[in-house]
């Protein structure tokens, strides 16, 4: 059976465009690979400084936030605390802000828990991304190289296919494990700001609740 017309341009344009990510796609590679190994160790420095707050504290914290016999007691109270330091600077505004009605209150803490938000998306973002495109990146290098390996095979050129699958292996296990590792530290470092969070909402709200009966 003949081969349809304009079949070989159309095949020669997409292996031109194959072959041409294949230095795109191991530069990523290499790049995905230094972040991944940052991420690790900025993991490991979060882990070995990180203060770990339990509920007891955050429940001691709560009273003492609602017996402060004034906002300046208040603000002590939460100088004098043992939560992270951006836990602090956030209530300690919420507490600042006695000039403002409940409402605009209210809107300021949400405010200012929303930027606390969107700085864990940024630090959650590099490491969400390689998750999703390093094992991309890794099947692509798998298999943009196999195609002139294969065409080796059929001539007998067992150097060229040797060097085609060697490249195949190694972007496939840097893709892949670069994933794995930013998928572990995405999920612990989630579980970490998720509680951060939780802690933050409550001690806001407590904040709020004594600045609004004031």
């Amino acid at each position: 059976m003949s081969a349809i017309p304009g079949t070989e341009y159309l095949s020669g344009a997409l292996d031109v465009i194959s072959q041409s990510l294949t230095i795109p796609v191991l530069v990523l590679l290499l790049i995905i690979t230094i972040i991944s190994v940052i991420a690790l160790g900025g993991f490991i420095s979060e882990y070995t400084s990180r203060k770990k707050i339990g509920v007891g504290k955050i429940r001691d914290l709560i009273f003492k936030i609602n017996t402060a016999s004034s906002v300046d007691n208040l603000i002590d109270v939460i100088s004098s605390s043992e939560i992270p330091k951006s836990q602090k600077k956030v209530l300690t505004e919420i507490a600042k802000s006695k000039d403002l009605d409940s409402n605009s209150r209210e809107t300021l803490a949400r405010k200012l828990v929303e930027h606390e938000e969107e700085k864990i998306d940024k630090n959650l973002r590099n490491t969400d991304i390689i998750t999703r495109v390093g094992p991309t990146l890794g099947l692509m290098g798998t298999l943009i190289p196999l195609g002139p390996g294969l065409a080796a095979l059929g001539t007998g050129d067992i150097n060229t296919l040797a060097d085609s699958l060697t490249i195949a292996f190694d972007t496939t296990v840097v893709g892949i494990g670069s994933g794995a590792l930013c998928y572990f530290i995405s999920k612990i470092r989630r579980g970490w700001y998720d509680q951060y969070l939780s802690d933050l909402d409550a001690l806001s709200d407590a904040v709020l609740f004594y600045m609004n009966k004031q």
